[in-house]
């Protein structure tokens, strides 16, 4: 029996864009991306044909990038593969809070907004927990955590497919790990999400065993592997 609570993430970015991200959001025909600067993701139907390829490659322009995400389709014979990673989606069904976000847990928390991109894409250079882009904070809502003044931890909220809310960009600088900073910062952005009645999930790459065991401890549990896959249009 198909779980019609989770079909909505089989094409999160295709769900995203055309809902929550509608307004950030570019398309023709059936093929959809985000505007410049917020994400790369790029959305087609589940067994595209030839015009609809041909919309895709002129929405995003000869010589661009084509980041397919979890779209299993397999583009047109002359699309350069530029990069494969394998990966998992996985969903939190955790009861107890990670970093029990309790009243005051917020102290020293701080919500991220355009100001504060030239130190997130600082952040992200350094602890590289994946594609960030200049416009990646209007996809929802991003916290950090500041060290005398200095970004030392951030994540944020990424896809919004109806019913859920993705965790993204979770990541720490070096000189500040093993303090729980990911932890607290996740477990403030579920009690968020399940506050507005979403449920959270998240995508890892599968290489990352240290993030994957973080989350499973975090209460995430894995729903299903996906393949990320990027192709540079002709």
């Amino acid at each position: 029996m198909v779980n019609r609570d989770t079909v909505a993430l089989d094409d999160p970015v295709g769900a995203s864009l055309r809902g929550h991200h509608t307004h950030l959001a570019r398309r023709l025909g059936r093929a959809a991306t985000y505007l410049p600067g917020v994400a790369t993701f790029a959305a087609i139907s589940a067994d595209p044909g030839p015009r609809e390829w041909a919309d895709l490659a002129q929405l995003l322009g000869r010589g661009e990038l084509a980041d397919l995400f979890s779209c299993p389709a397999t583009p047109p014979s002359d699309w350069e593969p530029v990069f494969a990673l394998d990966g998992r989606q996985m969903l939190w069904s955790g009861t107890d809070l990670p970093g029990h976000p309790e009243a005051g847990a917020e102290s020293g928390v701080v919500e991220l907004g355009a100001d504060d991109v030239p130190e997130m894409l600082d952040l992200v250079a350094r602890a590289q927990p994946g594609p960030f882009r200049p416009r990646t904070h209007e996809l929802g809502t991003y916290l950090g955590i500041r060290d005398r003044g200095t970004l030392v931890a951030m994540a944020g909220e990424r896809l919004r497919p109806p019913g859920w809310t993705e965790i993204s960009a979770v990541c720490t600088a070096a000189e500040a790990r093993g303090q729980g900073h990911a932890s607290r910062l996740i477990g403030l952005l579920i009690a968020r999400i399940l506050a507005r009645g979403d449920r959270p999930f998240l995508h890892v790459a599968e290489a990352n065993t240290g993030a994957v065991a973080l989350y499973e401890h975090l209460g995430f549990e894995t729903r299903t592997s996906v393949a990320f896959r990027g192709f540079r249009i002709p």
